[in-house]
């Protein structure tokens, strides 16, 4: 059986269903619920969907750490609550969804922006001591998100949820590539589902000002989570691209949001199928995956979507230089160990990337 959300509910005005939402769907069935509210609109959000809800409690959730979530679990467990709410961005989500499989009960979302998939994954990403990890968590019960508080949030926020999406296509060939050279099985439906999801965005016509265009950046986060939930892990939705994000991510910290870092590292790694594929065109017809030709008109149409929402697409845009970049490369491996993509299978030395990396910058740097 696939795991896949209760109830999805995408459109203006949402949240005030809540109540309903909770009470419709046998989530609660005593009332008691705790509300876990993040910075930002996260009060405005709670204070709205409070008098929908007979007993409530809310908690105060500062920051993304695992030492945060440990201790919203602590007090879930105390309060023998039958669901929490995660009320915010990427961030409150990933803390509350941790939370609540510590303590065992259902969560629901409610997303204020649209930054990257973990609106409805089943991995939670949080800061511990040594830097950012990934953990395997249980994916929301039921999601809401509101385009009137979307519409609200940050404008780069919204944004780099389109970076993440697009990273699945880079993902998903890694996937093929890892199926052909290592063995790898390969679940074809999260794979269709994530490809699906990027596919639709890719050439979607309108911008973040748009409710069509936020409706449609909205479901294809929920399918890239979907997805995961489908795989049982992040393969479909993280491959070398999200290599290199960790790597930015513990090389250089705040560089750059996880959808801007994603987004960047789909581009680089198709401009390594482009230009590396061809010197090993045997061992590249047989993956499954892009071919050299394949990949340079993916490699564009990632970029010009990538530019025309005003993402970044060079290392530059986020502040760093080849040299800094380069050293991300490297290093992005040892973020996944066991994972197989593009930069395991090229395996390319310090000069080779160094190279690989100022002919990507100097090619689409124009």
């Amino acid at each position: 059986m696939l795991n896949a959300p209760l109830s999805i509910d995408v459109r203006r005005g949402a949240v005030a269903a809540l109540g309903d939402l909770l009470a419709d769907r046998r989530i609660v069935t005593e009332g008691r619920v705790a509300i876990a509210v993040g910075p930002g609109q996260g009060d405005q959000i709670a204070a709205h969907v409070r008098p929908s809800l007979s007993a409530c409690d809310m908690f105060r959730v500062e920051g993304g750490t695992v030492d945060v979530a440990v201790e919203l679990a602590a007090k879930l467990r105390a309060g023998s609550y039958e669901a929490v709410v995660g009320i915010g961005g990427g961030r409150t989500i990933d803390a509350t969804k941790y939370a609540a499989t510590l303590s065992g009960i259902p969560m629901v979302s409610v997303a204020t922006n649209l930054s990257h998939d973990g609106i409805c994954s089943p991995v939670a990403s949080l800061v511990h001591d040594s830097g950012k990890g990934s953990f395997g968590v249980v994916m929301p019960l039921a999601m809401i998100i509101d385009l009137d508080y979307v519409h609200a949030a940050p404008p780069r926020l919204i944004r780099a949820g389109i970076g993440d999406v697009l990273s699945n296509l880079s993902a998903v060939d890694d996937w093929l590539l890892a199926a052909e050279q290592c063995g790898e099985r390969v679940d074809r439906m999260a794979l269709t589902v994530a490809r699906t999801a990027a596919e639709a965005l890719l050439h979607q016509p309108g911008s973040i000002e748009s409710d069509r265009f936020l409706t449609v950046l909205a479901e294809t986060l929920v399918l890239s989570g979907m997805s995961m939930a489908f795989a049982g892990d992040s393969r479909p939705a993280s491959g070398g691209d999200h290599e290199i994000m960790h790597a930015i991510d513990q090389l250089y910290p705040d560089t750059a949001n996880h959808g801007e870092l994603a987004g960047i590292g789909a581009a680089f790694c198709y401009h390594l199928r482009a230009t590396r594929l061809r010197a090993d065109e045997a061992g590249a017809a047989s993956t499954g995956a892009a071919s050299a030709d394949g990949a340079a008109e993916r490699l564009h149409e990632i970029l010009d979507c990538l530019g025309r929402h005003g993402l970044p697409r060079l290392p530059g845009d986020i502040g760093l230089s080849v040299e800094q970049f380069t050293e991300a490369v490297l290093h992005a491996p040892q973020t996944r160990p066991g994972r197989y993509t593009i930069l395991e299978y090229l395996n390319l030395d310090k000069g080779e990337t160094r190279k690989a990396v100022e002919e990507y910058v100097q090619a689409h740097g124009g």
